[in-house]
């Protein structure tokens, strides 16, 4: 188990997120693109392992869809977490961006996802696995 240290940009928010999954998803649907303003790239793990060292009570969350929530800090808006409560495979789990942990995380990029609805601004070129959805 792999313990990560966390904060959003201003601090308000810090968190540890205890995980054995290091793999980061790179998302290019819309719906991240205008989140985080390119790509949303995230690591999942039991939401048992999301736990707050401060300003819990600074964290907003915005239901995107039928499906899924975002968690953003309130003070500097900063895009933290993505949570699929509406999807039976995803309940129980919550995705962390990858830019919100601190120092030299060992976190690896392994994927592209939602790669047929990327901006048309950028290419992918770093040959990793990619995926439609």
């Amino acid at each position: 188990m792999t313990v990560l240290q966390g904060s959003c940009l201003c601090g308000a928010v810090e968190f540890e997120f205890a995980t054995e999954e290091l793999d980061v998803t790179a998302c290019h649907c819309g719906q991240c693109r205008r989140w985080s303003g390119h790509y949303w790239a995230a690591f999942s793990g039991p939401r048992e392992g999301l736990s707050f060292t401060g300003g819990e009570d600074k964290v907003g969350w915005f239901k995107s869809s039928d499906l899924a929530r975002r968690g953003f800090c309130r003070e500097c808006g900063s895009a933290l977490f993505w949570h699929g409560e509406g999807i039976e495979a995803y309940k129980d789990r919550i995705s962390v961006g990858a830019g919100a942990i601190k120092g030299a995380p060992p976190l690896q990029l392994t994927q592209h996802i939602f790669v047929d609805d990327k901006g048309c601004y950028y290419e992918i070129a770093d040959g990793l696995p990619q995926k439609d959805a």
